[in-house]
């Protein structure tokens, strides 16, 4: 493993209903094992979705590992200039959990990496979080003519979803440090 970096979290946000993709600001959240407490994400368990079309049927139930979405502060406001936005993509326009600021690339972040919190919560990153129709619509939403690029703008700079591996509160505006895991590159036979 190496060397934790200390990063800032920016921003908490905690989603509403299952019909709409936007999240709302909060002061602090509480991450349980199923996930951010009152989120539309949160559960130990979720149904198959699109996503998983070639390894689970359609509302199969499997583990949520889809829990939380963190994105960054550098790839939003790169992402709201490509679209053209005149400021950076609103986390709560796209349903993230967590904006972080210092890594740059956070979509990048491999499996397994961690964000671990003073409270000694802890999530960790399962994938990149692919840019959708739904989040795009929220944005067309709140800026008419220009939401509906955002999955071409977004497209691996839409940040990661991961789940929660312990539990604690997150506060806007604390650091947190991120742990890296060893980055092999697999070779396909």
């Amino acid at each position: 493993m190496l060397k934790p970096t200390e990063i800032y979290g920016e921003a908490v946000f905690i989603g509403g209903s299952a019909s709409d993709v936007s999240s709302r600001s909060a002061e602090q959240a509480l991450l349980t094992f199923a996930g951010v407490e009152g989120d539309r994400h949160c559960g130990l368990t979720r149904s198959a979705c699109v996503r998983f079309k070639h390894q689970y049927p359609k509302g199969a139930p499997m583990k949520n590992t889809r829990q939380l979405s963190i994105v960054s502060e550098e790839e939003m406001a790169e992402v709201g200039a490509a679209m053209g936005l005149g400021e950076p993509v609103r986390p709560e326009w796209i349903g993230a959990n967590l904006m972080l600021r210092g890594v740059p690339d956070l979509t990048l972040l491999p499996p397994g990496a961690r964000l671990i919190f003073p409270s000694g919560a802890s999530v960790t990153v399962d994938l990149e979080n692919a840019p959708c129709a739904l989040a795009a619509r929220s944005i067309e939403a709140a800026r008419p003519g220009l939401g509906m690029s955002f999955p071409k703008h977004a497209r691996g700079k839409r940040g990661v979803v991961g789940w929660v591996e312990a539990e604690g509160a997150v506060a806007l505006g604390e650091r947190c440090r991120l742990h890296l895991p060893p980055q092999r590159i697999y070779r396909a036979a």
